[in-house]
Formats: C-alpha cells, sequence, structure tokens
C-alpha cells in the first residue's frame, strides 16, 4: 500500500465528509488520518492521508474530483 496526503476542499454541509469517505473506500483505499484545516466560503478544507494499493492515485483523484463541489487541491506521496 502506498501513502498519500490529499489537500481537499468539499461542501461545508452535513455528509459531505460521509460521501467523500465512502468514495475513498469504494476505490479501494483506506483513511490513515484527517485533519480538518478550516471551514471558509462555505467549503470545508481538510488533509487526508489515504493508503491505497498500488502507487498511482489518479484514478482516485480523478474519482473524488467527479464529485459535486469536491476539488483534490493537492497531493502528495507520503515516505
Amino acid at each position: 500500500m502506498a501513502l498519500f496526503r490529499l489537500n481537499v476542499a468539499l461542501p461545508d454541509r452535513p455528509g459531505s465528509l460521509g460521501l467523500l469517505a465512502s468514495a475513498i473506500g469504494a476505490a479501494g483505499g483506506d483513511i490513515r488520518e484527517l485533519v480538518v484545516l478550516k471551514s471558509e466560503g462555505g467549503r470545508g478544507f481538510d488533509d487526508i492521508t489515504v493508503a491505497l494499493p498500488g502507487k498511482d492515485p489518479g484514478d482516485l483523484v480523478d474519482l473524488l474530483n467527479s464529485m459535486g463541489g469536491v476539488e483534490v487541491i493537492s497531493i502528495t506521496p507520503v515516505g
């Protein structure tokens, strides 16, 4: 498993983080850490460390970016 830290923005409303977590799980990812950074302008900003099978997080990033209101701002390998 490879670890990646995703900096994400998502709608700041009940259930948004749950939907994001479910999408990560459906893609085979395992959330290892979650840091809520801030809420601003109706959006929440979080750092999420995810363990993924394989070394290419591209499919997960595409999936999350396709969700309404979710934006993967950056992704960094964790070594």
